[in-house]
């Protein structure tokens, strides 16, 4: 009774194309549900996410889950999830692929997940990490180490969306770092972020990892731009 006066007060609607969902819809309405373009990465040993950081930084593997278009509906469910406080987004993508990451052979010698981080003065402005949630539930799928705090960003800096391949790697120059903890050298850190698009955040990311000894890294996203 309670769910049903509040979908009438606060009407639940699609991520990707706003329409009214209904009752055992979450978070996409059907349409959009098949019409959201997926990689399949998940199933492939080698695709578009890992050619990123060929000759750039050593990764084990990466993988993203979705393709991002402009104005598309992962773009549309990303903002959502970005800039409108919808964190259970990042929550149901996880459990959406739940078979995929427990029968992938690249994530089973995963020993913790780490999200790439905000820095605090953003994460205060925007009163969360939007990949957090996903980072979470991906490292609880996997029964793994969830390590929010393992990874710190030093330097306050504005979206890079707009900025040239040159000017993400310059802004991103040591602008992490990794918490040198013993419990995990010589482990497997599976990295999770939202959107790869260069991957110049993700490599300063990894960069900052690789300073701890044999350290093996992963990378996860939800979306790869084309």
């Amino acid at each position: 009774m309670f769910t049903s006066l509040l979908n009438v007060f606060f009407p639940k609607t699609c991520a990707g194309c706003s329409v009214l969902l209904k009752t055992n819809e979450k978070i996409l309405c059907t349409t959009c549900r098949h019409e959201i373009p997926t990689t399949q990465h998940l199933l492939q040993r080698e695709n578009e996410a890992l050619q990123k950081f060929y000759g750039r930084i050593e990764v084990v593997y990466a993988a993203s889950l979705f393709y991002f278009h402009k104005k598309g509906i992962v773009q549309n469910m990303i903002h959502q999830l970005k800039y409108k406080g919808r964190e259970d987004i990042g929550l149901e993508l996880a459990h959406w692929f739940n078979k995929e990451l427990l029968h992938s052979s690249c994530f089973q010698t995963i020993d913790a997940v780490v999200e790439v981080p905000l820095h605090p003065r953003k994460q205060k402005e925007r009163g969360y990490n939007q990949v957090s949630l996903f980072a979470k539930t991906i490292s609880q799928i996997l029964q793994k180490d969830y390590c929010p705090q393992f990874l710190v960003r030093t330097r306050y800096s504005n979206t890079q969306t707009k900025k040239t391949i040159w000017a993400r790697n310059e802004m991103n120059k040591a602008v992490f770092v990794a918490q040198l903890d013993k419990q995990y050298y010589g482990k497997h850190i599976l990295l999770v972020d939202d959107i790869l698009t260069t991957g110049a955040t993700l490599e300063a990311c990894c960069r900052a990892l690789l300073e701890i000894p044999d350290v093996k890294i992963s990378i996860l996203t939800m979306a790869i731009a084309e």
